[in-house]
């Protein structure tokens, strides 16, 4: 797929005739752009999945607590922090972490 670099929207192919060669254009402004014989292949850019960092380091708290209860060992205290990981029309991600110092379990809620 390209894209017209003036407006944004998609280009669209239009075959050779008489002569002319292949070559895309807009559809809602002049912008043409001929095909050459040698085709260019452009790689897209690979995103790197970002790491969720740590609520709660050892006895150190990072994020607020609240009384969650812990799907692992049913401690009723849990360090809590909101991220959004969806579009914006989306609810907020809730991330846990157990404050029970044997489980440390990390959870979360969409």
């Amino acid at each position: 797929m390209e894209f017209c670099p003036t407006c944004g929207n998609l280009l669209q192919y239009e075959l050779p005739n008489m002569g002319c060669p292949a070559r895309f254009f807009c559809q809602t402004c002049p912008y043409v752009c001929p095909i050459e014989k040698q085709v260019k292949i452009k790689r897209g850019v690979h995103l790197v999945k970002k790491a969720v960092e740590p609520i709660a380091l050892g006895e150190k708290n990072v994020g607020p607590t609240t009384d969650a209860t812990c799907p692992r060992c049913h401690h009723n205290k849990a360090a809590y922090q909101q991220m959004q990981t969806r579009s914006a029309d989306e609810p907020m991600s809730i991330f846990y972490k157990c404050l029970n110092g044997a489980c440390g379990h990390q959870w979360r809620e969409d």
